[in-house]
């Protein structure tokens, strides 16, 4: 059994260590759910009240100008874009994953319609686990368009090869798996997908600022992803949407509002789309929530990918050891691969009373969440989360098991 003296060690010799005082975390809490809402950054209270009491109070509608609102999306991208391999240009900050993600995937198949019009590639290949809105965004695009589009879902990563074939028009797939941490070969799908025709579209909701991504070196096509995770934007934090440049030019999408015309205005009858990233844009943006963004956004500008991967590593490497050895003797079964080149930043154990148990878990102070079936999710944010918070959590764990702390009739919130 690892000591928790060595944990303290650990942490001592943390070059992340130091950021963990950016953030407002509070007393008694040990925070393992960063990968569905991460911590506030220290400063973006001031921030919310420079824009409510400054920007909007006292110069009001001269900070579309002064204060930069307007360019603030793409000003926003550029922050975000070595994060997940991306050029400064080819990333905006706006609207939701789940409109983000309606505007990519209607570009695609228009896309491979212009580029293949004789082929009559009508399938969307997306996983059955992959997280809902993903699937059923596809869903009423296929049946709005009306165009004999169909779904098509795997059940497991090795039936894509086999899926994936000259019908294919787009692979849409999360590169980490909401429910149970999975991380996809992003290259190595990317190139499949390529290699058939069909197009590739990624989410990146549970990758971005957990691990190194890089969209550019894939090859990828299209890829959509949220702030409010792992990069402590807030709740319903805007989200980003990504278009290389090579597609930028016939990157067309329908919500063609006045935010993504080449001279909004002018205000003109016609649409016409501006160039670059822009096009991606939509209506009129939510500026206070796009400025918390950047407060998350800064912290990450003083470290690297790299420093938190092998931290994120390390700290569910020792979640896991900690649990199978101290928590032996109970039913617990580990969902994550143990694979490095196949986990994401969480941890995922499946047990008969998850639900239970998690509440369990959250009333002692030690907060993670729950998805169906059964499985409690971890989610470990290497720039907050100690090696001394993993030692404590799972004794925490280990006592509420041993002594059956938890009541498996628990009534279900509505959020779990």
């Amino acid at each position: 059994m690892i000591p928790r003296s060595r944990c303290t060690a650990m942490d001592a010799d943390d070059a992340l260590q130091a950021l963990r005082d950016q953030f407002a975390l509070p007393a008694g809490v040990i925070y393992l759910d960063g990968n569905s809402l991460g911590a506030r950054p220290k400063n973006a209270l001031d921030r919310a009240r420079q824009v409510v009491e400054a920007e909007w109070g006292d110069d009001l509608i001269r900070s579309w100008n002064k204060a930069g609102w307007f360019d603030l999306p793409a000003r926003l991208g550029a922050k975000l874009a070595p994060l997940i391999g991306a050029s400064a240009d080819e990333v905006v900050v706006t609207d939701s994953t789940s409109v983000n993600l309606f505007k990519a995937l209607a570009a695609a198949l228009r896309q491979q319609e212009e580029m293949r019009p004789q082929e009559n590639r009508r399938t969307i290949v997306t996983e059955r686990a992959n997280f809902p809105t993903d699937v059923y965004i596809a869903q009423g695009l296929a049946s709005w368009l009306d165009r004999g589009y169909e779904i098509r879902l795997v059940d497991s990563h090795d039936e894509l090869p086999q899926v994936i074939d000259e019908k294919t028009a787009v692979v849409m797939l999360t590169h980490v798996n909401y429910r149970t941490g999975r991380m996809h070969d992003m290259a190595g799908v990317t190139a499949l997908a390529h290699s058939r025709g069909a197009l590739m579209l990624w989410d990146l909701a549970h990758s971005a600022g957990a691990v190194p991504v890089d969209l550019n070196g894939a090859d990828a096509d299209f890829a959509v992803g949220c702030t409010y995770k792992y990069l402590n934007g807030g709740p319903g934090a805007p989200a980003f949407i990504w278009v290389p440049a090579r597609h930028q030019a016939a990157f067309r999408q329908p919500l063609s509002g006045w935010w993504s015309h080449a001279s909004p205005f002018t205000m003109q009858p016609r649409f016409e789309p501006i160039e670059g990233i822009r096009r991606a844009l939509c209506g009129t943006q939510p500026i206070t929530s796009l400025a918390l963004v950047e407060c998350g956004l800064d912290i990450f500008m003083q470290t690297s990918m790299e420093a938190i991967r092998a931290k994120s590593l390390a700290l569910t490497d020792l979640f896991i050891e900690l649990v199978e050895t101290r928590c032996s003797r109970h039913p617990l079964e580990l969902v994550t691969p143990r694979e490095h080149a196949q986990r994401g930043s969480q941890v995922s154990f499946a047990h008969p009373h998850g639900y239970a148990v998690m509440q369990a878990l959250i009333e002692r102070g030690v907060i993670g969440d729950y998805r169906e079936p059964h499985i409690m999710r971890f989610g470990f944010t290497p720039l907050y989360t100690s090696f001394t918070d993993v030692w404590d959590a799972v004794e925490t764990l280990a006592d509420i098991l041993d002594r059956k702390q938890y009541d498996p009739d628990a009534r279900r919130d509505a959020v779990t």
